[in-house]
């Protein structure tokens, strides 16, 4: 079984819905090393991020919540700490001002 390090990244993430950052491959489980969100603008916005465990009924839970990013601020969050995505299990984000944020995940998957 073979480690793989990749990004995934999505640029004017939308405000009108959750946006797929990542969805793990079948047959492959993925560490998230950290996720970077940048706010483009010269106002403050908010974020949300969401893992959706396809293993638990498609169940829903908020990594992030409403979370306030100053003008012009790049924020670092999710690093550190040991996120496992199982096969199929994806992140989504979604922005509080559309295209107003960027977002880099840096991962590695083990298939």
């Amino acid at each position: 079984m073979a480690n793989t390090f990749k990004n995934a990244a999505l640029a004017n993430v939308s405000n009108s819905g959750y946006v797929n950052l990542y969805s793990c491959p079948a047959s492959t489980q993925t560490v998230v090393l950290g996720l970077a969100i940048a706010n483009k603008t010269t106002n403050a916005v908010t974020v949300q991020v969401q893992f959706q465990d396809t293993s638990d009924s498609n169940a829903t839970y908020q990594l992030l919540e409403n979370v306030s990013i100053p003008a012009n601020t790049t924020l670092e969050t999710l690093a550190g700490q040991k996120y496992i995505l199982e096969a199929q299990d994806i992140l989504k984000v979604k922005a509080g001002t559309g295209s107003a944020i960027d977002v880099v995940m840096g991962l590695m998957e083990k298939a």
